[in-house]
Formats: structure tokens, sequence, C-alpha cells
């Protein structure tokens, strides 16, 4: 068996942060070393020569390693509407959206859309994501089929929607399940697939798609589900119009079955004491979206109340309501918003909630989010000085917590030095770097 060892200065987390000083929650090693082998880690601690043995070292000195960064929440459908310009999230859609989705009815569009976003991932430092795909087929077959080929952990599905959208998008309640039914059976846990059962949300969606939806949720138990909640004002009013006998908008979810621990859901913004509370009692997630809840007008996510009432929380890109593929840059909104919410962000939970926290949020932190013997080797190497205005920052940076912020809110793609996906590098080999 072939070992690589990957040196350099080794950070990962083993528990949320409860604070600047909160040593505990984190392992640094400042001269560290990770053993990797048959695409997973081996070990991890200071570096040690005489552990070498005959294994190929790559030297990332004095650059971090890290876990790869997991978004959670994306339309990879939407790369190329990105930074179109509309005055709120319905109007958004219906100018921009669902004339972009429609798209993928056509041939090799799917595919060549998939092989650049998961290019653009790689270049931000994502291993991993959980995408919407388009109401086509053919687009969660290019999606999965390029994850396949980058031995990437995806999580996705098609959405499903039967009204208010363009007639060449809409599915139907009973298609919705069938196509569903067919592609978890063709994708989910073949390589490191994993599908999202995605009713998009309740505003596209009937009584009979959700009830559809509850059906596959029963039938898939192993299946993630995906929709949007609370993200615009307009949204929760015409929701309720369309659901007047649901409590409020999370009720409509609830009604259908389709809360639980593995269930996302987008945004959270504008959510009651109720429905605070059916999330923290069902295990469901809220997925943060910072940059797209800024770029839409949305409104501004409230963590410390949702955390305190103890909901689950995962944060992400929302490509393309999201302005930015990076999680340093999503972080770095992540850090403004919740400024104007007089709620401190720091930097380690900033990178806590990239890597483990977001893990957790999937249930999946025994694969990968974390560097520990058995975990998937899927690592990001940071580069704290690779712009001219970062190194000089860097000169007067005196400890790590230092040099994560100035990552967060300085950093880009740039600072990306390499990716590693299951142990084998992954940005140095794009074509054009």
């Amino acid at each position: 068996m072939s070992r690589t060892i990957l040196r350099g200065r080794v950070l990962t987390f083993v528990s949320e942060p409860r604070g600047l000083d909160d040593t505990e929650s984190y392992r640094f090693f400042e001269d560290g070393m990770i053993a990797i082998a048959d695409g997973k880690v081996v070990s991890t601690g200071d570096y040690d020569a005489a552990a070498i043995g005959d294994a190929e070292v790559i030297d990332h000195r004095p650059h971090l390693i890290l876990p790869g960064f997991i978004d959670m929440h994306l339309h990879y459908v939407q790369s190329q509407m990105i930074a179109s310009y509309a005055g709120s999230l319905l109007e958004w859609l219906s100018t921009y959206t669902f004339v972009e989705e429609q798209k993928f009815s056509q041939q090799g569009h799917a595919g060549a859309v998939a092989a650049a976003f998961y290019d653009e991932l790689i270049r931000n430092g994502t291993t991993t994501a959980v995408a919407y795909c388009s109401s086509h087929p053919r687009s969660v077959d290019a999606f999965f089929g390029e994850a396949e080929k980058r031995n990437m952990l995806m999580v996705g599905g098609k959405v499903m929607m039967d009204r208010n959208a363009p007639e060449a998008l809409c599915d139907t309640a009973q298609s919705g399940y069938d196509d569903t039914k067919m592609l978890i059976e063709r994708w989910h846990g073949r390589g490191r697939g994993l599908y999202a059962i995605s009713p998009r949300f309740a505003i596209t969606s009937t009584p009979e798609q959700l009830d559809a939806s509850r059906a596959l949720v029963a039938e898939h138990p192993e299946c993630y589900v995906q929709t949007h909640l609370s993200e615009n004002a307009a949204e929760i009013t015409f929701s309720m119009e369309l659901y007047p006998n649901s409590p409020d908008y999370t009720g409509i979810y609830e009604d259908y079955g389709l809360l639980g621990r593995k269930t996302l859901l987008g945004h959270c913004i504008h959510l009651n004491h109720r429905e605070t509370h059916v999330l923290a009692e069902t295990g469901s997630v809220a997925v943060f979206c910072p940059t797209s809840n800024l770029f839409l007008g949305s409104g501004l996510f409230d963590r410390e109340r949702l955390a305190k009432s103890g909901v689950r929380i995962g944060v992400a890109t929302d490509i393309g309501g999201g302005t930015s593929y990076g999680m340093l840059q999503t972080m770095d909104e992540a850090y403004k918003i919740l400024q104007l919410r007089g709620q401190r962000l720091t930097p380690l939970n900033s990178f806590y909630m990239m890597t483990l926290g977001n893990a957790r949020s999937l249930s999946l932190e025994g694969t990968i989010g974390t560097i520990a013997p058995g975990c998937a080797a899927d690592l990001v190497v940071l580069d704290a000085a690779a712009t001219p205005a970062m190194k000089l920052r860097m000169e007067t940076v005196e400890t790590l917590v230092e040099e994560l912020f100035l990552l967060q809110t300085l950093g880009d793609d740039r600072s990306i030095a390499e990716v590693y996906v299951a142990g084998a590098k992954a940005k140095s080999t794009l074509g054009g770097l």
C-alpha cells in the first residue's frame, strides 16, 4: 500500500468552538504531517522524519492544510447567470433563473456546465457540495457523472416543480416522483454520490407533488431532502396563499412529512418562534446563505437565535443567487451580516462551519470535514500571503486566529494553493492554471 505524506501546518476541528480561547475545539500542528493511503487519512500529527519510510512527501510549508470546504446549498444549473441584476427573489427567478434552467433540455449543455462548475468548486477549495439540478433528469446525470469522474463526494437531485414556472420546466406530481425514483436508483450510493429529494419550494409544488415527495422520503430514508424556506417576505405571503391551512411556511413542509435530520432548508431568515421550535424538534438544518441574502435583499440571518433554540445550522454559497463560489468570501459576508445583528462570528467558528460544522449538518462527520484516521483525504491548502495586500498584512500577523481572519476577509481562489480529493491533487491539475 503506497502512502503519501503531506507536510505543512495542519488544522482540524473536533468540536464547535465556544470562543477565541477554546483551544480544545481544534488540533493544530505547526509542523504537521498527514499520512494518506487509498484516498483516506491514515494518521496525522507532528512531523516525524522517522515515520516517513518510503512514502512520497509533499511539502506545503508554510501553508495551512485543512479539511476541504463543504458547501451546503447551491444551484449548479445557475452557473451562467451569476451577477444577474434584479430587485428581489421572485423577480430574479422569473427573469433569469427559469430562462437559464430551460437550456438544460439541450443536448450537451448540462455536461459542459457541470464540468465548468466543478472546476470552480475546486479552484475555491470546495470538495463537497449540495446542489439543485434542473427539472431535467439529464442535468442530474451530468452532475453525478462529473462527480464520479473526479471521485468527489457530492449531494444533489432533480428539482421537482409542477406549477408557477414555465411549462418547459414543469414536471407533474407523477413524473417528478417517477424521475426522482429512477435517479435515486441510478446514482445514490454510486461512487461517492448521495441523492437529495428536491421539491424546489412550496410555491412551485402542488399539494399532490409534496405528497409524492413524502412518499419518496418514506421509501428512501437514506436520501436527503432539500428545499427553500422563508427567504423573502413576498415568497412567504405567496406560499401561505397557496397553503392556507398550514400554520406557517415551515408548517407546509411539516404537514407533508418532509422535515427531519436529513432535511436541508435553504435560508430560514424570517422564522417565527413556532417554526424555530419545529426545526429544532425535528433536527432539520437551517442553511445560511449570506452572499445570496445580501444580493437579493432578502434579510439578515439570525444565527444566535436559531442556535440558542437548538436548530442545526449549515452555511452555503447559494450559487447563482450567491455571488461567489468561494466559502472564504461566503464567510466574510456571514461575518458582516452577523455584525449587523450584533452577533460575533469568530474566525474559529467560521472555519469550523466550513468544515466539520457542515459535515455534521450532513451527518457525515465520520467521513468528511475533519482530518482523522479513516476519513476521506479531501483537503485544502491555504496560502495567507497569496496577494500583495495579504502578504503585507501577514507581516504583522502573530496568531493562528489572526491568520484565519485574514484568509476569511481578503482570501479568494488565489489563496487556495492546492486541493486534494481522496488524496489526489485536484487544483494544480486543472487546465488553464
